[in-house]
């Protein structure tokens, strides 16, 4: 049985400004896949190599696959979608599956956008893919396909969402087939070196009501620091990688495992070889300021901060725990380290204005970051902020929700004054770190790498792709008034995904209800037993018991109405 992966062709203007980033995902499934004995796994990387549909639908052909899997983060959904529209006219008979953390939370929505997905992966997909292909590879589809965990598919005019499947507990047992990808095409601008993203753990304790990654991973593992080691090993002997970052939202938080993991970088000469960053939490670094010296002895030498806003009303808003005064701190202790740190800073949500546009900049340039990045507030559809904001959210265009285009627009400025804004801050603080700090302070290599960082962010300028200027038409304040982010106002929510909603929304009042029920007796009875007899509640503050809504079978029904053919695009974003 052959199985094709394919990497659609998105590009945004945003991380990818630095360089080409291996697409992880297809190493860590198509290892699996082998491990179970599937060995004909092929790999099309579209966004890397900018292929056209027309060369995604050769492609294909010549390859007549029996499966064709794609991934899609929020943005990329479309060009996933496309692809397998593709695979449809070109492979009809082959199985069209989609994964990843927007069909996983979105389901609904795709499979009534896109009824020629045959089935979608919900989840971290390594064992459910396995049993996915067993049951496919034993004539179980569509027959079977009900007893397959973790998936979503379309039975006639319904949706059907089995029960969860469990988290990979075994994180050890994959074998990522690192293999699979051309890694000449996969380098960091900054280093002009061979780049990785492998991962040491899965999950984040934290529920930022932005972030929708402890959503997907569910519950925080981390692996034996070991067996990471080893893959990075082989990174660097065998595929001559020279950089990579971590693909944990926060692998400092289990800090004897990530200090167990620096001790062995060290011991095995590998830090002479491959350095490398990660995201991590300004709570963390005021932690471990005692074992900073450690870290960059491992090789760690670009650290990205979560600082998410300069105001601490908003650090509040998203949950964040930490204050302004700690991350000025925090960036202090990485630079005395002389490890890289960038600073992360999220701008345009409803109350942002040019004044906190301007307080941004200016505690950016206070705190000396060597990196400052402006983010477009994102209002992820599946995230808690989301919910709560949704009366608000104009566009529904998700192919806009990439970071660099401001989805929500403020009630001071227009979406052009906030681009023009944060441009602003870009010019000023990397002109000024262009003049005075970048060729002149720290060692050799400190200046190397903060001059290769200069140099990504000037390939991209001239190529009007940050940011995606060119394609919004942005050339400076004197067109602010005049660009367009092309919104596809056609986009809306489907309605099987409006009724999951606004379920899930009353299960919350209803759980909220219970709850506040449950406390109202526990007083009642405690006012009993002090001798004043009340009578007692049912679920809800009501008379009459609250009827179980749970469903027992498991299975989760949903109807849908046909979709519109006319709302796919047939081109490349």
């Amino acid at each position: 049985m052959r199985i094709v992966l394919v990497h659609p062709n998105y590009h945004s203007g945003g991380a990818e400004i630095a360089g080409n980033w291996p697409p992880a995902w297809a190493a860590y499934l198509a290892g699996s896949l082998k491990s179970a004995g599937y060995d004909d796994v092929h790999f099309i990387d579209a966004m890397t190599n900018n292929l056209s549909d027309d060369v995604v639908r050769k492609k294909l052909a010549e390859l007549a696959p029996d499966v064709v899997g794609v991934t899609a983060i929020t943005p990329s959904i479309y060009m996933a979608e496309r692809v397998l529209e593709i695979a449809s006219e070109v492979v009809p008979g082959a199985l069209r599956m989609l994964g990843g953390v927007h069909a996983t939370f979105m389901y609904r929505q795709v499979l009534s956008e896109a009824p020629w997905i045959d089935v979608i992966v919900r989840g971290e997909g390594e064992e459910i893919l396995v049993d996915l292909m067993n049951t496919f590879n034993t004539g179980g589809w569509p027959d079977r396909r009900s007893k397959v965990r973790g998936i979503a598919y379309r039975d006639g005019e319904e949706i059907i969402a089995t029960p969860a499947a469990s988290t990979v507990k075994d994180l050890d047992g994959i074998r990522p087939d690192w293999s699979l990808l051309e890694w000449d095409k996969y380098i960091y601008i900054p280093l002009n070196r061979k780049v990785a993203i492998p991962n040491m753990a899965r999950g984040c304790p934290f529920t930022c009501s932005f972030c929708s990654q402890w959503k997907f991973w569910r519950d925080y593992r981390v692996r034996d620091p070991l067996k990471v080691v080893d893959e990075i090993e082989d990174l660097v002997e065998n595929h001559g990688v020279g950089f990579f970052i971590l693909a944990d939202e926060e692998p400092t938080i289990n800090r004897k495992k990530f200090i167990q993991f620096c001790n062995e970088l060290i011991a095995r000469g590998l830090p002479d070889k491959i350095q490398w960053g990660i995201n991590t939490r300004v709570t963390d670094i005021m932690r471990d300021k005692h074992l900073l010296a450690l870290y960059r002895k491992a090789g760690l030498v670009h650290v990205s901060l979560g600082t998410e806003a300069a105001a601490q009303m908003k650090l509040d808003q998203f949950n964040k725990e930490t204050t302004v005064e700690n991350n000025k701190e925090a960036i202090r202790l990485l630079r005395e380290a002389d490890i890289f740190v960038e600073a992360q800073f999220i701008v345009g949500l409803d109350n942002e204005t040019a004044e906190t546009l301007e307080e941004t900049y200016q505690m950016a340039w206070d705190w000396q970051p060597d990196l400052a990045n402006w983010a477009m507030y994102t209002p992820w559809p599946f995230t808690p902020l989301f919910q709560e904001l949704r009366d608000q959210v104009e566009v529904f265009d998700f192919s806009k929700y990439n970071f660099v285009t401001p989805i929500m627009k403020p009630k001071a400025l227009t979406r052009g004054e906030l681009l023009d804004g944060v441009m602003n801050n870009y010019r000023r603080f990397y002109m000024k770190k262009a003049l005075f700090h970048y060729p002149w302070r720290g060692t050799g290599y400190r200046r190397r790498y903060l001059l290769g960082c200069l140099k990504a962010f000037i390939k991209a300028g001239v190529g009007r792709t940050f940011y995606d200027l060119g394609k919004a038409g942005y050339w400076g304040p004197q067109s602010k008034d005049k660009v367009d982010f092309h919104f596809d106002e056609t986009r809306t929510i489907a309605e099987a995904q409006m009724a999951d909603w606004e379920a899930s929304a009353d299960r919350s009042r209803k759980a909220k209800e219970r709850k506040q029920a449950l406390r109202a007796q526990g007083k009642a009875r405690a006012r009993e037993r002090a001798g004043v007899r009340e009578p007692v509640m049912a679920c809800g503050g009501g008379t009459r018991q609250m009827e179980d809504s749970v469903q027992s079978a498991g299975i989760t029904v949903y109807p849908v109405k046909a979709p519109k053919a006319t709302n796919l695009p047939s081109k490349n974003a």
